[in-house]
């Protein structure tokens, strides 16, 4: 049995069906990602899920209960941390965690210990209501996790960080999936599900598109290779005479080769000495979302 299993999962707010028979399932251990544009229905299927909201139709498994009607025996089993959290904003960031483990009945040491593992020591003391937009996700990220807990679910838990705060919470996330906890994310950030997830679902419009490994739904694409080799190494018309080049233009880097045979190509740059500063740029898992979903702007 897997860690959650969906069946037809509906969703309707009025004429608006924001979940449309969604179906999948997530393996126990497994660190699983939900992907799609806004309005797409992530957020209210994790909400399901959750027990936070009641289906319409279509049955939810968690760590093999039922979510619905409320289940009390599955909170202390799972971490979640929401898209938009709420504190007690004169609370510190100190007192804040610890009411969240006393809930839990976990120690003073070990909620403190979060603290220290979401960079947040030298704003223990500081109120809830004070901290910026990023240093309160970290704190909600920590409140989900500080029990814990088997399953963990994390709705865009990056949006409000630096980049370095996003990299260091990829490994603090990297390291929990490590230690045999299921993990199911939603983000807006293609290259955080690429790096994190062992397979993701594209949502649009209510709907589960595709559900693969992000390596196998790139391989899946139908997409040319970018090699982009340094200025003054090749013309555009030598370009063309090499054998595999689908077409050469000039780029603000240098000159863009674009190819379906990029192993042929590149042995050819090699053989002439051209290979020194050459980049190569394959599909990416943005590639596939642009691909599904199209590219125009959502509300």
């Amino acid at each position: 049995m897997g860690a959650i299993e969906v069946r037809g999962l509906v969703m309707a707010y009025g004429g608006l069906v924001a979940v449309d028979d969604v179906t999948f399932e997530v393996a126990e251990g497994e660190f699983f990602g939900i992907l799609g544009p806004n309005g797409a229905g992530k957020t209210t299927t994790l909400e399901m899920i959750e027990g936070l909201r009641k289906p319409d139709a279509g049955e939810i498994t968690v760590l093999g209960e039922r979510v619905w009607p409320r289940n009390s025996a599955l909170l202390p089993r799972i971490g979640v941390q929401l898209q938009a959290s709420s504190f007690f904003e004169r609370l510190t960031a100190r007192e804040q965690i610890r009411t969240f483990a006393a809930l839990y009945d976990v120690s003073v040491a070990r909620a403190d210990g979060w603290l220290e593992r979401v960079g947040l020591v030298d704003k223990a003391s500081t109120r809830v209501g004070d901290l910026s937009g990023g240093q309160a996700q970290r704190l909600s990220i920590a409140c989900a996790l500080v029990h814990d807990p088997e399953l963990v679910f994390l709705d865009e838990p990056t949006a409000a960080l630096d980049p370095q705060a996003r990299r260091n919470l990829w490994d603090l996330l990297s390291a929990i999936a490590d230690a045999g906890r299921t993990v199911v994310l939603t983000t807006h950030y293609m290259d955080e599900a690429e790096v994190l997830c062992d397979r993701v679902a594209i949502m649009d419009r209510g709907r589960v598109l595709e559900l693969d490994s992000p390596a196998a739904l790139v391989r899946g694409l139908d997409t040319a290779t970018r090699i982009t080799v340094t200025p003054g190494q090749l013309t555009v018309d030598e370009a063309g005479r090499v054998a595999g080049v689908d077409g050469a233009t000039e780029g603000p880097d240098g000159l863009v080769l674009t190819t379906r045979s990029p192993g042929r190509v590149l042995a050819r740059l090699a053989e002439d000495d051209h290979l020194d500063g050459v980049r190569v740029q394959t599909g990416t898992l943005e590639d596939v979302f642009l691909d599904l979903t199209g590219r125009e702007y959502r509300a």
